[in-house]
């Protein structure tokens, strides 16, 4: 039976910060180490990738989700400490956390009001539009 071994890169090229992929992902988030792989960055290549892949057409949801992924994988690491040297790997975690609070609250605050330019907006969760017609009516005449 092969055996199947997978190899994350991690890449940054801070010219391509606008173009709407990694690169820009990264810079965002401020996760633009990668010369030292998995041990300097939140999320490999791919990871964001296939992020992007699914939420990409949502810029603001697209980031959430990175943020998730990566709250979720620092909720692992614990701090250490052997001889006097201590690492303290839950600052790490409190740093993303807050960043995904706040994507969080922005995205709550975004989400009943409708934007110019997006249509879908007037019915964020699929239900009545947030302006319809006879909007002001009186019911009671009718």
């Amino acid at each position: 039976m092969p055996s199947f071994h997978y190899e994350p890169t991690f890449t940054y090229n801070p010219s391509k910060i606008t173009d709407g992929g990694t690169d820009q992902m990264r810079f965002e988030l401020g996760d633009t180490v990668t010369d030292m792989g998995g041990i300097s960055s939140a999320l490999s290549d791919e990871e964001y990738g296939a992020i992007l892949a699914k939420y990409g057409e949502n810029w603001r949801r697209a980031k959430l989700k990175c943020l998730e992924a990566i709250v979720m994988k620092l909720s692992f690491e614990v701090n250490t400490s052997v001889d006097g040297l201590s690492y303290s790997l839950d600052a790490r975690y409190e740093r993303w956390k807050a960043m995904l609070d706040e994507a969080k609250r922005e995205q709550q605050a975004l989400g009943g009001a409708p934007r110019a330019g997006n249509p879908e907006s007037l019915a964020p969760h699929h239900g009545t539009p947030y302006f319809y017609d006879d909007l002001h009516a009186n019911r009671r005449k009718f």
